[in-house]
């Protein structure tokens, strides 16, 4: 038998839960005083009697209490009371850990009602890892998500299992930047909250430079600046066929090589990903000058595609003199003694260079969505993106935190960190290549013939094109 709906019942509830979740959230902090029961019964459209029923139902849980003559109070929480323990998930590899830790220590302290449990992951399968826990209904209330995780979660076609919660403090064009809502931003909607980017830019090694007669202002216009000064900065000094230094690491990772193509406006795939257009004259270009820097004008080792970070390890060995890299990666120097600082990369035919980034997804199916929307907004908030700023080099997304100069330390950041206000304007995320995940990890495979001079670039753009183009029509990649 059908039971008539008791509109009279799901207020009631909608307070209890709302009030509740308000509490145990931190919305409502502990010694803070609710609304008096007139504006409650008001609000609610429920008697007074109901109120008083439903906050009696709070004091016996032990989240508020009632003081005479002033009202109903937060309670702090007893040692009988289990908080709410939110699960934050991260992958293992992150340079932010030590950081994130601290902000979870403070946000308990903040919020005594909320326990946060720290879960790492492996990076390799990170995303399925999730979307496995989150189907065992054990997933995490909240997880850090890469602009890689990103665009793994876009081709899953699982988006709708995230909240999508972004912070009201956080919009694109006052307190963060376009560009980096832009990394997690799919059809218009936003599927995490931006936390932390970095553009690819130039580190150099500032001793090396003076030791070559260039100086720290040596700009880098094109690519015939850049490899003039590699060229300064490659030397035998022994003559003895080894060379000491090297004047530039090109690296084969997908968040390195791809400015030069970029820069050349070359292209991989139209943008309705319907055909590859990987043959096409400034594609070919843009790798030419690439394996030319390896082996025509000698100013790069030949085998840096072996590892993603092999250019970063040289540069701390102070063996090369400049880089491609990440903010992320500055993290690394800190414990050396090297002098560096930082250069916007070249340009081309245009400016440009690649943008990375980390946001904080909420999962739509978690039992805590208030709780975990309040870590959230800790964590994009003033304190948590100045401990960011305070205790590395990584880039917080919160505008007054990334251009905050009082919080710079010559012992973590360099001289001119505040270059990434300079590339910014045409940073773009890898997206623009119109590559799925999949096929980005197949490039990345295809081109090492390539990279180990096994091809000229001509017949490398037209042999990836064609195997391309043979996937949109059915056939598998192999």
């Amino acid at each position: 038998m059908l039971r008539r709906r008791n509109n009279f019942q799901e207020r009631y509830d909608h307070f209890l839960q709302e009030l509740r979740d308000e509490i145990v959230s931190g919305a409502l902090q502990p010694g803070e005083y609710i609304l008096p029961e007139n504006t409650l019964s008001a609000n609610y459209q429920i008697s007074r009697v109901s109120i008083r029923k439903a906050l009696t139902e709070l004091v016996e849980e032990g989240l508020i209490e009632k003081i005479a003559g002033k009202g109903n109070r937060v309670k702090l929480p007893g040692p009988e009371q289990t908080p709410v323990t939110l699960r934050l998930a991260w992958f293992s590899s992150s340079y932010e850990l030590d950081i994130v830790r601290r902000m979870i220590h403070n946000f308990e302290r903040q919020n005594p009602f909320i326990k946060v449990e720290l879960t790492l992951l492996p990076e390799d399968g990170y995303t399925d890892t999730l979307i496995r826990m989150m189907d065992q209904k054990q997933g995490p209330d909240v997880f850090m998500m890469s602009d890689h995780h990103f665009r793994e979660w876009i081709e899953t076609d699982r988006t709708g299992e995230l909240a999508g919660y972004v912070p009201p403090h956080l919009n694109p064009e006052e307190t963060s930047y376009p560009q980096v809502f832009d990394l997690f931003t799919n059809d218009g909607r936003m599927l995490a909250a931006p936390f932390i980017f970095s553009p690819v830019v130039i580190c150099f090694n500032r001793s090396i430079f003076r030791e070559n007669g260039l100086s720290e202002q040596t700009p880098l216009k094109d690519w015939d600046d850049l490899l003039r000064v590699a060229k300064a900065c490659t030397r035998d000094a022994n003559e003895d066929g080894f060379t000491e230094h090297y004047g530039f690491c090109f690296s084969s990772s997908s968040n390195r090589w791809p400015v030069f193509l970029l820069q050349n406006e070359g292209e991989i795939m139209s943008s309705d990903h319907t055909r590859s257009t990987m043959a096409k004259e400034e594609t070919i270009q843009a790798l030419e000058f690439c394996t030319s820097l390896m082996y025509k004008h000698h100013v790069s080792p030949i085998y840096s595609h072996g590892s993603s970070h092999l250019a970063e390890r040289l540069f701390m060995k102070e063996r090369v003199a400049m880089i491609m890299t990440t903010y992320y990666f500055m993290n690394e120097f800190r414990d050396h003694s090297i002098e560096w600082d930082v250069l916007p990369v070249p340009k081309q035919r245009k400016q440009a260079t690649l943008l990375l980034g980390g946001g904080l997804a909420v999962n739509a199916g978690s039992q805590h969505v208030r709780s975990a929307q309040r870590l959230v907004d800790y964590m994009t908030g003033t304190e948590a993106q100045n401990l960011l700023k305070t205790y590395g080099c990584t880039i917080p997304a919160l505008k007054s935190a990334a251009e905050n100069d009082q919080l710079l330390s010559p012992d973590i950041h360099p001289q001119h960190y505040n270059r990434f206000l300079d590339v910014l304007p045409y940073a773009v995320p890898l997206r623009s290549l119109h590559l799925k995940q999949r096929e980005i990890s197949m490039l990345f495979d295809e081109l090492s013939l390539l990279w180990a001079c096994m091809e000229s670039p001509e017949e490398t753009c037209r042999r990836i094109e064609d195997k391309f183009n043979e996937s949109l029509i059915g056939l598998p990649l192999s």
